[in-house]
């Protein structure tokens, strides 16, 4: 639009194009809706497969009236190609003058937002974030413009535009400055799930984001950097970038506990993104046997190791045996004989090959077959190869592949390592020590697969000895959120889910609270299949304020030697409160009189303890007639404090957190850098502020 009119009233301007993208955003589902497919479609399959179609398109494309439909707007230099907007969406934008031109070539406009709308025409009104064109919103700077010559940003309460605020990138007289926007976006109160950052995704956030989907990209991210935000960002990314290969290969976020993935399954939607798996580990590994026992400590750690591997490939592989006997096939009236020498030489040969051992298990009988067919041939004979696979089913050679390679089950396996002691000790001699060995021995020995009292760590075991049988569905994307809390054989799991494809890691080595956690990031990768990988860090943080973390930073020489603290954007003076209790009788009122002033801010309130300490806690609330939520569970207006178990607050944020005796959140741990490391975790889930109770001395790092 000509400079002269907007600058009359900008801010009428920009609600009126709103409500008009509002409109062609409905106009746009009512079309879709509207579709008959009864004349298109040859059977009621067709059919089916086109209305589900139809039926997420209109899901995609639903106003959801509490988020904004755009959040910027780009004003360039000159025209921009149609290959930079967004691919196939009918049309270019069309051309209008950036405001002050005085004789300068007019460029374009584009309001940058969640998903692409277009007019009746096919002309864009909103452009997708993830669209070629709107990267400079997130990449311009007055040292490098991008062709931008002025950067819009929009503030919104409620759902309804009510500020803007603008960036002259080209003008030598502004200078740089921090966006008070931005800032306020960052900082605003949050009532619902996670919510996304795609109006606020800083430049190194945005390279990560767009980075390609070929390559396996590792972020390292201390509390409030967004990589869990960014991971979800780039998936979103990665499906607008490369749908129909994605639609094909499938894609999988990985996260640490079902809490976790609902807290942010609504992110995703959000961007217009609705066909993406979630799972936690156990999900992936659950399908074989049902977990219904734990490990000691020291047993999981010993399960989780990568030499588990080598175990479990020895067992398997001790299944075949060398033959001893020709193979003897009849057929009518002719026997054709195939010596044992022959035979082991086929089975040398598969051996070599370290083929999985299901398919060589089915190779075999086809070699065997062959081996007569020449014979045939050699005969006289014209077998064609409906008289190998004939010959591949005889019962002699069955009961030949039978003999040399059984056919084996993942779960017994497992099971005979875990119940023979001999069996165990064959195929772990120079691998594992006799202590070790012993740690991972059932106390209680199964007599079936149904019977035993399968634990997680079994589940995981279970999945490796079923991919040395068969090999596992490779997807063509996977996330993995809290990463540093996998073992290595839980690494190898999801690696296999991706051994085709790529993956998206996110963690903090800081932030490890499972004994087998990872030390380094080369470990975890090359146990994941993607030592190659491009390991970027986040270090810039806008979560948690700079008391807050910088408070919590005190522990990481104890539990994360080395690794850079985050520098928080934010200085939020007050946010901060330690307060000692007098008699630990008196704690528990202590901490619903801190959650009765934290709820009388606005926005979401967590109170974080340690697991045995959530049931006194929980009673003591609803004596002063408070409700809480569980973790996962959506706050709303009238309900917004969450009472977190130590143990589940890993990944989740709160506009204020009131933490009960972090004493107790270290002792709740097998071992104190455990116990230091979940404190950390609960010391950095606040946005806005937190307080600290206790009545115990506090650990010796944060005096």
């Amino acid at each position: 639009m000509p400079a002269h009119e907007e600058s009359s009233n900008p801010l009428v301007r920009e609600r009126a194009h709103l409500a008009a993208s509002r409109a062609a955003l409905r106009a746009m589902r009512e079309d879709v809706q509207a579709l008959d497919i009864r004349d298109v479609t040859a059977n009621w399959v067709n059919a089916e497969v086109l209305q589900a179609q139809i039926d997420d398109r209109v899901k995609a494309l639903a106003d959801l009236s509490h988020t904004p439909l755009f959040f910027g707007r780009l004003d360039y230099l000159h025209e921009v190609g149609a290959e930079q907007t967004e691919g196939g969406s009918g049309g270019v934008a069309r051309s209008a003058p950036a405001e002050g031109g005085g004789g300068r070539r007019e460029g374009e406009q584009f309001y940058i937002g969640r998903r692409h709308v277009h007019d009746a025409q096919g002309d864009p009104m909103v452009i997708d974030w993830r669209a070629p064109v709107s990267q400079p919103f997130y990449q311009a700077s007055k040292r490098n413009p991008l062709d931008v010559d002025r950067r819009r940003r929009f503030g919104y309460t409620g759902g309804e535009l009510t500020a803007y605020e603008d960036e002259r990138l080209t003008d030598p007289t502004e200078a740089e400055q921090t966006s008070k926007l931005l800032q306020a976006e960052i900082e605003r109160p949050r009532v619902g799930p996670m919510r996304d950052i795609v109006a606020t995704i800083q430049p190194e956030q945005d390279e990560i984001v767009r980075s390609g989907l070929g390559g396996t990209v590792c972020v390292q991210g201390g509390p409030g950097t967004g990589k869990t935000a960014v991971g979800l960002h780039r998936v979103a990314y990665l499906l607008y970038a490369h749908r129909e290969r994605l639609a094909r290969t499938g894609t999988l976020v990985v996260g640490p506990n079902r809490s976790f993935l609902h807290y942010i399954e609504q992110v995703l939607p959000a961007l217009g993104e609705l066909e993406v798996q979630q799972a936690t580990v156990e999900d992936l590994v659950a399908a074989r046997v049902e977990v219904r026992g734990t490990d000691e400590s020291a047993a999981a750690v010993v399960k989780g190791d990568a030499r588990m591997a080598e175990v479990l490939r020895r067992a398997i592989r001790s299944h075949v045996t060398l033959p001893t006997e020709p193979v003897v096939v009849v057929r009518g009236s002719r026997r054709w004989r195939v010596p044992a020498y022959e035979v082991e030489q086929m089975v040398g040969e598969l051996l070599a090959r370290d083929m999985r051992y299901g398919a060589a298990h089915e190779a075999l009988p086809q070699r065997i077959a062959h081996a007569v067919l020449v014979r045939m041939e050699e005969a006289g004979e014209a077998p064609d190869d409906r008289v190998q696979n004939a010959v591949a089913r005889n019962p002699a050679v069955k009961a030949a592949v039978k003999a040399v390679w059984p056919a084996v089950d993942p779960a017994k396996l497992v099971l005979r390592l875990l119940t023979d002691t001999e069996f165990l000790a064959a195929h772990a001699e120079g691998l594992l020590t006799e202590d070790e060995q012993k740690q991972i021995v059932m106390t209680r020995p199964a007599r079936s697969v149904k019977s035993a009292k399968w634990t997680a760590a079994d589940a995981v075991l279970i999945d490796e000895a079923a991919d040395l049988v068969a090999r596992t569905h490779s997807l063509g994307h996977v996330v993995i959120d809290e990463a540093q809390d996998l073992s290595p054989m839980q690494y190898r799991a999801v690696g296999r889910r991706c051994s085709t494809g790529s993956a998206t890691v996110l963690g903090d080595l800081a932030q490890g609270t499972t004994p087998w956690s990872t030390r380094s990031w080369e470990q975890a990768l090359f146990h994941l299949g993607k030592p190659d990988a491009l390991v970027e860090e986040l270090t810039a943080g806008f979560r948690v304020p700079r008391e807050v973390i910088a408070y919590a930073s005190r522990l990481l020489p104890a539990i994360s030697p080395g690794l850079a603290p985050v520098e928080s954007v934010r200085e939020t003076p007050g946010s901060l409160a330690v307060r000692a209790v007098a008699a630990p009788e008196e704690l528990d009122a202590a901490v619903v009189a801190a959650c009765e002033e934290s709820l009388r801010h606005e926005g979401s309130i967590g109170l974080i303890a340690a697991d045995a300490r959530v049931p006194s806690l929980s009673a003591a609330l609803a004596a002063a007639g408070h409700s809480c939520l569980s973790p996962g569970e959506e706050t709303t207006a009238q309900s917004r404090l969450t009472l977190v178990p130590a143990s589940l607050a890993k990944g989740l944020e709160y506009d204020y957190v009131v933490l009960d005796e972090p004493a107790a959140v270290v002792d709740g741990e097998p071992d104190e850098r455990t116990g230091l490391r979940r404190l950390y975790v609960a010391l950095t889930r606040a946005v806005s502020g937190l307080v600290v109770l206790h009545a115990a001395p506090l650990p010796e790092r944060l005096g």
